[in-house]
């Protein structure tokens, strides 16, 4: 219990100590500058905000910290100790820079993986030449952090990760298909254990009794480790992030696809972190696993999004709905994400155009008749109450002077395609 006590002592500490805090408070602006972007692209493709850019940000910031509580009860329980000298914050500081430099690679996966293979190599070559390793980590703690991370990754991205989605269009197949783009970030707060050899100011870290079964990871190392140093907490700011686009899966459901993968790669590089016991080819084989691991759970669910079915297509059926406003006459009508408009003031549609051009001449109500993505068929009737109707709608088809190329990985170049095309 004292344990418990003194790791949320120490993840209170990264949110209320002066230092800690003008680092959240710079990662919250980054957040919010992001945030606006997504909330201008909603207004420009939706006609009103889904959600504030207040809203988006305090999300990420409060399930971030939840989620750094959760990783760091986890890491005590299980005794992940780094040694003073792991280079572990670098780690947590490339986390942060590579948000302004590449976003695909805002992982611990590839960070981790990295500062591994220089501790092997560092601790290789002091063997050769006799002298002091200076990054010296143990990579079954670094791994079994890093999967950890992961698995509170894949709950946050299930969770949270559907919030501030973006309608993208794409030419697939010589149709215009409807589809999401996600950009979620979560800031985390995570107390890392680290073994100190030297005294320690007691401002920082204090003594604390561990109970008998503590720990239950590298028990014999770790204990060998407490005869001759002192144990104590300090809290690192990291930055984890869920980028991707889909065109098959509803915008609900692909976070949650995504999550699952994400928490099955995570658990799955916890037990394989276990084999760096058995020496420095059992390391490389976890670091290795770590890059690759991650990179084929990614090509994995790129697979099934290419053997997915595109959910938004207009054809000749009826026009696809990508988005509803929730504020919208439109939703209080009843039309939902995915509903396909059949007719308008029973008029047969087969285009956003001609939908556009019978709502144009309605005044007081408009009848309208959807099918479900199940198959129900329902008529509808919205009241405009001289307000936009509040839908997105797929279009047949596109001008090629007026399609924008959507990279997920960088949100502020869609936006100024948008702006030069409106």
């Amino acid at each position: 219990m004292e344990l418990i006590l003194y790791t949320l002592r120490t993840v209170a500490y990264a949110i209320i100590e002066p230092m800690h805090i003008l680092m959240l408070v710079v990662l919250g602006i980054m957040f919010y500058l992001k945030n606006k972007r997504i909330t201008i692209m909603q207004k420009m493709t939706i006609g009103e905000s889904i959600n504030s850019p207040l809203e988006l940000t305090l999300s990420q910031i409060s399930l971030g910290i939840i989620g750094g509580v959760i990783v760091s009860l986890m890491m005590s329980s299980l005794g992940i100790i780094f040694n003073e000298n792991s280079g572990i914050e670098i780690m947590f500081m490339i986390s942060i820079l590579l948000l302004f430099i590449k976003k695909r690679f805002i992982c611990f996966s590839y960070s981790g993986a990295v500062l591994g293979m220089i501790s092997i190599l560092s601790g290789i070559l002091s063997n050769i030449t006799n002298t002091e390793s200076y990054i010296n980590v143990n990579i079954l703690s670094l791994m079994t952090f890093v999967g950890i991370m992961h698995v509170v990754e894949g709950v946050l991205v299930i969770f949270d990760g559907g919030r501030g989605a973006i309608p993208v269009f794409s030419n697939r197949n010589d149709k215009i298909v409807g589809g999401f783009a996600y950009n979620r970030y979560w800031a985390l707060p995570v107390a890392i254990f680290i073994a100190f050899s030297g005294s320690i100011s007691s401002v920082t870290t204090s003594v604390v009794d561990t109970p008998n079964w503590w720990p239950i990871i590298n028990r014999a190392e770790t204990l060998l480790i407490l005869s001759t140093a002192i144990i104590g907490a300090i809290p690192l700011y990291g930055v984890i992030g869920y980028n991707s686009v889909s065109f098959t899966k509803d915008k609900i459901k692909k976070p949650i696809y995504s999550g699952v993968g994400i928490l099955i790669y995570g658990v799955l590089l916890t037990l394989i972190a276990q084999v760096s016991q058995f020496g420095v080819v059992g390391q490389i084989v976890v670091i290795a696993f770590a890059p690759l691991g991650h990179e084929i759970m990614i090509r994995i669910q790129n697979k099934i999004e290419e053997a997915g079915k595109y959910i938004y297509v207009t054809d000749n059926d009826g026009v696809s709905v990508l988005e509803v406003s929730p504020t919208s006459p439109a939703y209080e009508a009843g039309i939902r994400r995915g509903d396909k408009i059949i007719e308008v003031n029973n008029v047969k549609t087969v285009s956003e155009v001609e939908i556009f051009k019978i709502v144009r001449d309605s005044i007081e109500e408009i009848s309208v008749k959807i099918r479900r993505i199940s198959g129900e068929m329902l008529d509808l009737t919205i009241i405009p109450k001289n307000k936009r109707l509040g839908l997105l709608l797929v279009p047949k088809m596109v001008k090629v002077d007026d399609a924008l190329s959507v990279d997920n990985d960088d949100f502020k170049k869609v936006l100024e395609q948008m702006k030069r095309k409106r």
